[in-house]
């Protein structure tokens, strides 16, 4: 019983513990499958942003292929392809940066005269530095602060001169890291180089001689995300990085986000989405709930059954006799009032067989106790196949036996004592020592409904003295005429 129970909490713990892995897998299949949305809304946004970026880029490229073919660029031709460059696209300004030589600065003081200069978190002009090549913004056009976009050096400033130097030997549009725009706010600026018509580009030192100058686009961060925004879900977070740092969005990095890379011209960009509304819980957590409760139940039946055998062992203990495993004389008492109950309803009769050991002492005092026990459960075992199923077989106590016989009549009751005297005397017949032999004393119920148990003990226990008294091996069933007539007048 106690292998069951532990077998059954074994098996509560498998399934508790199991139902807990299958929500943990389930849950860890849904972070899965959340992460892979959420870096494809990360890849479908920077390609959105890219696109958009791409067709700015593309138009610079236009522009810049427009002024080559001008000997010089003036506002009023620049004013008409710059309205197609600003709008439609991710360009917030553009503007044309020729390139002018010192010895011909002639006509272009008012754009000379100030330099940029980066201070804090803006822009400051001063006066500009007399060098050998310039680049001004002479002028341009930007839905923000037009003013701004003319009248300064761009080739003061380091690092727009080192991008427009790279911009200008590679012979594409080329993109700054992040810095201050002169339209307001942050982002970049792409340059793309204009060369002379006609002018051999094959060698860098070619394309450096035939530069004449750059159509410049800047590019605000506030208006790349947005174009990211508008291929996501309103509940996601988006932050831009370039060159490693925050551009856009939490100033800290996200914590559980799928990036996708974002290229602007030659400069690639990082986009990070995080989708706030994470994976679903629902599915795993029911499951672990379900799981946890059906242990539980399980848990508490098979404490339940538990205690039922308990219970029922115990009260088997307290009913059988610990040496041969029949019922004890508790037991027997509690059968005996029962069949005859059961007999006064039914207006039948049975009988009650008390059996004894003949000669039982001497067996313990020549052979010992253990062969006393030995002895004792031999004659218990011969019992048990010489009587029916239906017929209650018990131990008393010592070398005594009884035997409720249901639904049997007094000659019927005799000849299953001599049976059963029988059978204990041929047991050991063929082996070496003393027989072992039973007195047997028979008394009927149920034919007098005021007869109570006790009475009928008491007779089938005088009967059976009798047959000890005539000889031992024997039979004797109780006549209440003999005992009348054995007793003496008063």
């Amino acid at each position: 019983m106690r292998r069951r129970f532990w077998l059954g909490i074994a098996a509560v713990m498998l399934v508790a513990l199991g139902s807990v892995l299958a929500a943990i897998l389930v849950y860890d299949d849904d972070r899965d499958d959340f992460g892979q949305m959420q870096h494809e809304e990360a890849v479908r946004a920077a390609h959105q942003a890219e696109a958009v970026a791409a067709v700015s880029v593309a138009k610079l490229s236009t522009a810049a292929a427009f002024a080559q073919t001008q000997n010089r660029v003036g506002r009023h031709d620049f004013e008409v392809i710059g309205r197609t460059l600003v709008g439609g696209g991710a360009l917030d300004g553009a503007a044309y940066i020729p390139r002018v030589l010192a010895a011909k600065r002639a006509g272009y003081e008012r754009a000379l005269d100030f330099e940029i200069h980066e201070r804090g978190p803006g822009l400051s002009m001063r006066p500009a530095r007399a060098r050998s090549e310039y680049f001004p913004v002479t002028f341009g056009t930007s839905d923000v602060q037009a003013d701004l976009l003319q009248g300064y050096d761009l080739g003061s400033d380091p690092l727009r001169a080192r991008v427009l130097r790279r911009a200008a030997d590679t012979g594409r549009a080329v993109a700054t890291p992040l810095v201050t725009l002169l339209i307001g706010g942050t982002g970049i600026n792409v340059f793309r180089p204009v060369y002379r018509d006609g002018a051999p580009l094959q060698t860098r030192e070619e394309r450096r001689r035939a530069l004449t100058g750059f159509v410049a686009g800047s590019f605000r961060v506030d208006n790349v995300a947005d174009a990211a925004l508008t291929a996501l879900p309103e509940d996601v977070e988006v932050q831009l990085r370039i060159d490693g740092r925050p551009a856009y969005g939490s100033e800290e990095g996200l914590g559980d986000a799928a990036s996708a890379p974002l290229k602007i011209a030659d400069r690639t960009w990082v986009l990070a989405v995080e989708n706030h509304s994470g994976p679903g819980s629902s599915l795993p957590l029911a499951l672990g709930i379900l799981g946890i409760s059906l242990a539980a139940l399980l848990g508490a039946l098979i404490l339940t059954w538990n205690r039922r055998e308990r219970m029922r062992e115990l009260e088997r203990q307290a009913s059988e006799d610990a040496l041969t495993g029949l019922d004890n004389r508790r037991r027997f008492e509690k059968d005996l009032a029962t069949a005859m109950a059961r007999s006064q309803r039914d207006r039948t009769t049975g009988a009650l067989l008390i059996i004894d050991i003949d000669d039982f002492k001497r067996v313990n005092d020549s052979q010992g106790h253990p062969a006393g026990d030995r002895l004792i459960q031999e004659v218990a075992e011969v019992l048990r196949r010489r009587t029916r199923r239906s017929d209650n077989l018990a131990r008393l106590g010592g070398d005594e036996f009884a035997v409720i016989l249901p639904r049997c009549s007094r000659h019927e009751a005799q000849i299953a004592a001599e049976a059963i005297a029988s059978e204990v005397r041929e047991y050991r017949s063929g082996e070496e020592g003393d027989p072992v032999t039973v007195s047997v004393g028979v008394a009927v119920f149920g034919d007098d409904p005021r007869t109570s148990a006790a009475t009928v003990f008491s007779e089938a226990d005088t009967a059976m003295y009798a047959a000890k008294d005539e000889g031992r091996d024997g039979v004797r069933v109780f006549d209440p005429v003999a005992v009348r007539e054995d007793v003496p007048e008063r």
